[in-house]
């Protein structure tokens, strides 16, 4: 049955060819992105990012933008610590985390 599949709509080399071009553009791409935060990021920071990306991969992944765009446009000139990736955060999630005070009556 599946090789009645492939007689009836042979695969085309084009699409193949595209895909593979497509996957290494998307390496290379994660390669670059993987360097740049390496050599922008100390290691807490890096660790932090990680464990934000297991949690909330859509933060993770707005931040790792941000510090591209930083970076390629030259206004990241040094390596951000974990403190300076707390404050990013903050400033990206908006709304600081609220501290609550239980009174016992």
């Amino acid at each position: 049955m599946i090789e009645l599949s492939f007689e009836n709509n042979p695969p085309n080399d084009v699409n193949v060819q595209e895909q593979k071009i497509s996957e290494e553009r998307f390496q290379k791409e994660k390669e670059l992105k993987n360097n740049l935060l390496r050599v922008y990021l100390t290691s807490e920071a890096r660790q932090r990012l990680s464990n934000i990306n297991l949690v909330k991969p859509d933060i993770a992944k707005n931040l790792e933008n941000m510090l591209i765009q930083l970076v390629s446009s030259g206004k990241l000139d040094r390596r951000l610590n974990d403190d300076d990736l707390k404050k990013i955060l903050n400033q990206i999630q908006g709304t600081p985390k609220r501290e609550f005070k239980v009174r016992r009556i």
